[in-house]
C-alpha cells in the first residue's frame, strides 16, 4: 500500500508547479465553502465585471482612452442596476405576492376542472383518482401555506442585506474594471515566475468563463424580454414574473426548462382553459424555447467547450447542492475548469525497457563503376 502511494505521488505530484496549483485549489474551495455568504458581492462584482470586459475591449478598438472607456461601461451598468432595481424588482414583488395570496383560489379552480374532466371523459379518469387527485392538491396546499410562512420569515436577512448590495456591489465594479490589471498583478506577484501549467489552463479558464458568463447573460436578457413581450400580448398574469423565471432557467441546463415549464403551463390552463388561446401560448413558448436551443445558444457559445450532457447534469447537481444558485450558474465553467486541470496536469512519462532484438545485417552495397548510373 505504501508503494502504491509512493508511486502515486511520484507519479502525479512530482512537478513542484503542480503542487501549489493542488493547493491553491484547495485553498479556494475552502474559502468558498466557509466563506462564499460573506464573499457574495464580492462574487457578485467580478461576474459583472466579466461581463462588462466585452463592452470595454469594444470601446477600446475604436481608439477610446481606457479610463474612458471603464467610466462609460460603468456609467450605462449603473443605469441598468438601477431600472433593475426601480422598474422591475417592484413589479416582480408585487405579481410573486399577488401569486401567493391566489395560490388557494387556484388549486380550488385545479379541482374543480379535474371534476369537469372526469365528468367529460369518465371512461379515461375514474373517480378514484379523481379522489386521489383532490387528496392530493389539499395535501400540496396546506404544504405550501406552511412554506410561504416559513419563506417570509426566512429572507429577513436577505431584506436586511439588499440595502449592502446596492451599495458594495456598484463599488466593487467600478474598482474592479478601473484596477484590474493592478488586481491581477498583485495576485501573480505571490506565484512562481516560472508557471507554465498555469498559464495555459488560467488563459484557457479566462477566456472560456467570459464567454460564458457574457453569453449567459445576454440569453437571460434576451430569453427574458422576448417571453415577457409575448405573454403580455396574450394577456397572460403574471407575464412579468414567469418571463423573469424563464430568463433564470437558462442558466441551468437541461434542467431549467423543465422545471419552469410546469408554472408556464398551469397558469395558462387555470387562466384559458381548454382553449385555442392555450394552445397558441404553449404553442409560442416552445417555439421561443426550440429558437433559444437551435439558435441563439449557438450563437453566443460558439467558443463553448465540449462536455457530455451527463457530466454538465452531473456538475448542475453537484456544484449546485454545494453552493445554491452560485453553483448552478458556474456549474459549466467549473466542469470546464476540472476538465483542463485533467487534461493539462503534467504527468512525468515512464521510460520503457527497450526491446532487445537481434540486430539486421543489411547486404553491402556494390558500388558502381564511374560512368554508370
Amino acid at each position: 500500500m505504501t508503494n502504491l502511494l509512493r508511486n502515486w505521488f511520484d507519479r502525479y505530484l512530482s512537478d513542484e508547479e503542480a503542487v501549489i496549483f493542488a493547493v491553491l485549489l484547495v485553498g479556494c474551495l475552502i474559502i468558498i465553502l466557509t466563506m462564499g455568504s460573506i464573499l457574495a458581492p464580492l462574487i457578485t462584482g467580478i461576474v459583472l465585471a466579466f461581463v462588462m470586459q466585452g463592452v470595454i475591449k469594444l470601446m477600446l478598438s475604436y481608439r477610446v482612452p481606457r479610463l474612458g472607456a471603464v467610466l462609460l461601461t460603468f456609467v450605462m451598468f449603473l443605469g441598468g442596476f438601477v431600472t433593475f432595481l426601480v422598474l422591475v424588482i417592484p413589479r416582480l414583488w408585487r405579481q410573486m405576492k399577488r401569486l401567493f395570496e391566489e395560490l388557494p383560489d387556484m388549486l380550488d379552480r385545479s379541482q374543480a376542472l379535474l371534476v369537469q374532466l372526469q365528468a367529460t371523459y369518465p371512461e379515461l379518469i375514474s373517480e378514484q383518482q379523481l379522489s386521489g387527485w383532490s387528496e392530493l392538491l389539499s395535501i400540496e396546499a396546506s404544504g405550501l401555506g406552511q412554506w410561504v410562512v416559513s419563506f417570509s420569515l426566512s429572507q429577513l436577512p436577505v431584506v436586511v442585506a439588499v440595502p449592502i448590495y446596492m451599495m458594495l456591489v456598484p463599488i466593487l465594479v467600478f474598482f474592479l474594471l478601473k484596477d484590474k490589471d493592478k488586481i491581477i498583478t498583485w495576485c501573480v506577484h505571490f506565484l512562481p515566475q516560472e508557471r507554465p501549467l498555469m498559464r495555459r489552463i488560467t488563459a484557457e479558464m479566462t477566456a472560456q468563463m467570459a464567454n460564458y458568463i457574457r453569453g449567459k447573460f445576454v440569453e437571460f436578457l434576451i430569453v427574458g424580454i422576448v417571453t415577457y413581450v409575448f405573454f403580455a400580448v396574450f394577456g397572460l398574469e403574471y407575464a412579468m414574473l414567469l418571463a423573469f423565471l424563464v430568463g433564470l432557467s437558462v442558466i441551468v441546463p437541461y434542467l431549467g426548462v423543465a422545471v419552469v415549464t410546469i408554472p408556464v403551463v398551469m397558469i395558462a390552463y387555470l387562466q384559458f382553459g381548454w382553449s385555442e388561446t392555450l394552445f397558441y401560448v404553449l404553442g409560442g413558448y416552445a417555439v421561443i424555447q426550440t429558437l433559444d436551443g437551435l439558435i441563439l445558444v449557438p450563437l453566443l457559445f460558439s467558443d463553448a467547450v465540449n462536455l457530455h450532457p451527463i457530466a454538465i447534469i452531473i456538475a448542475v447537481l453537484v456544484f449546485g447542492s454545494w453552493w445554491g444558485l452560485w453553483g448552478v450558474f458556474f456549474a459549466i465553467p467549473l466542469a470546464t475548469l476540472i476538465k483542463a486541470v485533467i487534461t493539462a496536469w503534467p504527468i512525468p512519462l515512464t521510460i520503457s525497457e527497450p526491446s532487445i532484438s537481434e540486430p539486421s545485417i543489411a547486404e553491402p552495397s556494390v558500388p558502381q563503376p564511374a560512368g554508370e548510373t
